[in-house]
């Protein structure tokens, strides 16, 4: 099928909608600011900002503003951003590796992250002066290294269709780094690690939003709107590479190139969020593929709605956390795999009985 014939084809979503696209983010964000473990008021909160940012001198109680500005609109607000970042690296890498099984965590970046806050919390490495989410970054950015390494050595031969080639190397090094480093993180544990460790090391991977500040907002927001920002200048790349590597380089695209920028960066985005979160699973697989549904596969519409479902898909997760077992928050990685694989399992069904 022509490349362009195939890019044309119409879709539900239309251009004069996006307008509520800040309105939709505004809602979940302030939603997530007022359902918890004790409701506030959106007038409450409304108060609370006018104060914060425009000094209007509204009275407050002053724990409830304390809840509102020091716990949960950083928290919300870094929910939509990981959500996301996620949710492209999800489009990013389901597009360039063309495997729709592929998500954020695919090149060892969750493994690795995981390995490096076990080592900074468990073993003591840094002495102090290197933090959980230092230490977690640090470790997502070996793993990815080594997966980059191990794709490229793959790859080295010659023979075969090269973008298919390269596609394979990418997911075969990413699950051998996986492996890995998740037996370097067991070890870890089980050599150790006290009772009392390993339950506070089990519920950060699982993926947590507890202990979330405005300066972990400061980064994971600029996070993702790079992320966003890149995604959206590739798009018409991003295009091309869902029909393969030949059709790319036949419209032009310097693949090695693109393919590089695009990877690395969307293995920054993760890694800065499974730096500060743990790992939160299915966001990146299911968001793109219920967005496609919804708007088609060309990327131009894809990827800001990607980016804004998985911002409220994790904020909605996160309200479920926090309300679902009274006086206790599991998990934020708990609710979206039950709620993720069901709606996967969904997506698949039909898919198939479309096809």
């Amino acid at each position: 099928m022509n490349l362009a014939i195939a890019l044309r084809s119409p879709a539900r979503f239309r251009w004069h909608w996006a307008w509520l696209t800040p309105l939709i983010l505004f809602i979940a964000v302030m939603a997530g600011t007022a359902i918890g473990e004790t409701s506030i008021s959106m007038e409450t909160i409304l108060k609370v900002l006018a104060n914060r940012l425009w000094g209007a001198g509204y009275a407050v109680d002053r724990i409830d503003a304390g809840i509102i500005w020091s716990y949960r609109l950083s928290r919300a607000i870094l929910a939509a951003s990981c959500g996301a970042g996620l949710a492209l690296a999800g489009v990013v890498l389901q597009a360039l590796l063309r495997n729709p099984l592929a998500d954020p965590f695919l090149m060892g970046i969750s493994a690795g992250a995981s390995t490096g806050a076990v080592a900074v919390t468990i073993t003591g490495i840094g002495a102090g002066a290197v933090t959980l989410s230092l230490g977690a970054f640090a470790g997502a950015g070996l793993a990815f290294g080594l997966v980059v390494l191990l794709a490229h050595a793959a790859n080295s031969g010659t023979g075969g269709d090269r973008g298919t080639q390269a596609a394979g190397a990418i997911i075969l090094a990413g699950i051998a780094g996986s492996q890995l480093f998740n037996a370097l993180t067991a070890f870890i544990i089980a050599k150790s690690a006290s009772a009392e460790q390993a339950r506070g090391i089990m519920f950060w991977l699982l993926g947590n939003l507890s202990g979330v500040r405005w300066n972990d907002v400061i980064l994971g927001l600029p996070a993702a709107l790079g992320g966003l920002l890149i995604c959206l200048w590739y798009r018409r790349a991003l295009d091309a590479f869902t029909f393969g590597a030949d059709s790319a380089a036949s419209m032009g695209i310097s693949v090695r190139k693109v393919r590089g920028i695009l990877i690395t960066a969307m293995a920054l985005v993760t890694a800065v969020m499974v730096s500060m979160v743990g790992a939160i699973g299915f966001v990146g697989l299911v968001i793109p593929h219920a967005m496609r549904f919804l708007v088609g596969s060309r990327h131009t519409r894809l990827v800001p709605a990607s980016a804004l479902a998985g911002a409220v898909f994790l904020i909605g997760s996160d309200i479920l956390s926090r309300i679902l077992v009274p006086g206790q928050v599991l998990p934020i990685g708990v609710v979206t795999s039950l709620i993720g694989a069901p709606a996967f399992a969904m997506i698949l069904v039909r898919g198939t009985r479309v096809r």
